[in-house]
């Protein structure tokens, strides 16, 4: 290649953004957008109502993590922010049932203290030691979700067998010094993981199309590491989604009763129907305070079971992402926020199957700001100040910063905002942005959301200065 061709190419990289026509409102003539995406956006005036700008605010687009908007709303309507999840352990006859609640925010730890406390009261099981999660419908992945994604942490599976958060960690580590020739792996031992088909890259140029690390696992907790990696990258640190909780959950209470000296006579094992008196009782955090953390830091092991929570309680059977997407239809309809024609697949807006409209999300963020007793402002990211948006570099400066209360959304291509803008003149303006089919040509991180930055600096800015 030329340096002249070379030259040309990396102009082709840097040039961030253009001003172009795909808005329709004149005062966003001068706005530059990311090239090639598909920008959407609606802001709302709310002292009077007034639409400012509605630009493709009724076209369908995934809304990302957007979506834990409409289920923390939903859950903070009808669940309330004082209610608990619930794990269980009851007597019936012989038997010591465990019944499990779905509780998103249940560890090792917790169990532990049970088992302890059950010691106490039936140091021997003289029946069978039964593990109940009927609380949910056996399907713990919603339609839409990617396979590729599956064995990673941020899309641990939706179950009632949940347990530190469905994720293990573990780590990627060169066997020797330099020259590296080899790599060994340390993670938790209720997994396996089989790195032999790992190629080991010299030099500092790997990342790019053939040097990627990739996953692959079953439903044994068994996960495939393969793929390239530049040993200049090692250690690499992971975080894995356990692929069968229960079976991770059964092998963990065995150990925990063989610590505390209980001896089982019967068996362990799974009968979702089955309850008991209850003896003893753990309870999660108030509600208030897990959706704080669920959006706040985009949680989405706790969105997912707490859409699927709404559906069992709303209609009184076994949770799943179905009956909770209705659910939470029906509960905002309820409060006059029609998203009727919305796709809802799951809680926490991974399934790319998720469409719904600016305009629809705009009802649902407006309805948050004009209800301040629903409790929903104040578990939303601040620019620059916290959650997602402390460090969103197009907002952590003044005079945006603490100007910006607002929930981030992306995914592969996407790139999405919804909330509110204190202006310059102390106004408020709700705000829905949703960027899609966002895919740069470049492989370098910064340069690829150079325009996305730039886009919404540009944006917010204009908003702040010009109301």
């Amino acid at each position: 290649m030329s340096r002249y061709a070379a030259f040309i190419l990396m102009l082709g990289c840097l040039l961030p953004v253009t001003a172009n026509a795909l808005f329709s409102h004149p005062d966003l003539a001068d706005i530059p957008t990311p090239p090639n995406a598909d920008v959407a956006l609606m802001v709302v005036d709310t002292t009077n109502g007034n639409e400012i700008y509605a630009e493709r605010a009724d076209q369908f687009q995934q809304p990302a993590s957007l979506q834990k908007l409409v289920t923390a709303l939903a859950g903070k309507l009808y669940l309330k922010d004082d209610f608990r999840f619930d794990t269980t352990i009851e007597s019936r006859g012989k038997d010591i049932i465990v019944r499990l609640g779905g509780d998103p925010s249940f560890t090792h730890t917790d169990l532990r203290v049970l088992v302890e406390k059950l010691k106490t009261q039936h140091p021997e099981i003289h029946g069978n030691l039964i593990l109940n999660g009927g609380i949910f419908e056996p399907f713990e992945r919603a339609i839409g979700l990617p396979w590729d994604i599956m064995g990673i942490c941020y899309s641990a599976p939706s179950s009632a067998f949940t347990l530190n958060g469905n994720c293990v960690y573990g780590k990627l580590e060169a066997t020797s010094e330099a020259p590296v020739t080899a790599v060994k792996v340390s993670a938790s031992d209720r997994v396996t993981i089989d790195t032999n088909r790992i190629h080991l890259r010299e030099g500092l140029n790997t990342d790019n199309i053939d040097c990627e690390l990739k996953l692959t696992a079953d439903n044994n907790n068994h996960y495939q590491v393969g793929g390239c990696v530049g040993v200049h990258r090692l250690p690499v640190n992971f975080h894995l989604s356990v692929q069968n909780p229960e079976k991770v959950m059964t092998a963990i209470l065995r150990e925990e009763l063989a610590r505390v000296g209980i001896t089982l006579h019967g068996k362990l094992i799974r009968n979702d129907q089955l309850r008991g008196d209850i003896i003893l009782r753990h309870q999660s955090a108030p509600l208030a305070k897990l959706i704080d953390e669920m959006v706040k830091k985009s949680d989405n092991l706790i969105a997912d079971n707490l859409l699927k929570t709404i559906g069992a309680r709303y209609f009184s059977t076994a949770g799943s992402f179905e009956n909770g997407a209705a659910a939470i239809k029906a509960i905002l309809n309820e409060h006059n926020v029609d998203i009727g024609t919305a796709e809802i697949m799951d809680g926490s807006g991974l399934s790319r199957n998720n469409k719904m409209t600016p305009r629809q999300m705009m009802r649902v963020v407006n309805y948050i700001f004009q209800h301040p007793e629903a409790g929903m402002i104040d578990t939303l990211p601040v620019s620059g100040v916290s959650g997602t948006l402390q460090w969103r570099p197009s907002l952590v400066n003044a005079p945006l910063k603490g100007k910006v209360t607002a929930k981030t959304g992306s995914l592969h291509g996407v790139y999405n905002l919804a909330g509110r803008i204190k202006t310059k003149s102390g106004k408020s303006l709700t705000f829905v942005q949703i960027i899609s089919n966002y895919h740069p040509q470049s492989q370098n991180r910064n340069i690829a959301r150079k325009p996305i930055r730039v886009f919404e600096k540009s944006f917010y800015e204009s908003l702040y200065n010009k109301y």
